[in-house]
């Protein structure tokens, strides 16, 4: 396998229900043994409350401030605050701020940012912001999140 460099700005980028998801390795680029991107979360952004049956999650705030809830407990995580999510743990992030929150998310093992390129809508390099999710982009993921082994757990489900 060849070495990967991403410079600032380049790598796949696509919005997935509001987010910006830059992708800095995929599981093309390592085998399959991890993948990781970079996130930028608007205020009121970040997924619903769900769980991974096949890979670790793992979080690194870069900018801003993201409220994980884990198990039901809400934590605040400021710019410099690592979060390791294990496979099987309920967890979820919003950006409860009023400013946008970047982030490095990783799994391993690598595959699901597959999940992000097939419901995503695809942006150009670069790009940090994208328009509010659709109802199609939200029963899109919603229609794809168990073929990737992930149970999103809306509320009132």
């Amino acid at each position: 396998m060849a070495p990967t460099i991403r410079t600032p700005g380049t790598g796949g980028t696509v919005a997935v229900v509001g987010d910006v998801y830059r992708f800095l390795a995929t599981g093309e680029d390592t085998n399959g043994k991890y993948a990781l991107w970079e996130a930028v979360v608007p205020p009121g952004g970040g997924p619903p409350p769900h769980v991974h049956s096949r890979e670790e999650e793992g979080f690194y705030v870069l900018e801003g401030e993201i409220t994980f809830t884990v198990d039901g407990e809400k934590v605040v995580a400021t710019a410099g605050t690592f979060a390791n999510m294990p496979v099987g743990t309920p967890h979820s992030f919003k950006n409860e701020s009023n400013k946008p929150a970047k982030m490095l998310i990783s799994v391993a093992p690598a595959g699901l940012e597959r999940m992000f390129f097939e419901v995503g809508v695809p942006l150009a390099e670069g790009a940090t912001t994208a328009a509010p999710p659709t109802e199609d982009e939200i029963k899109r993921l919603l229609a794809a999140a168990p073929s990737y082994g992930i149970e999103i757990r809306l509320p009132g489900h």
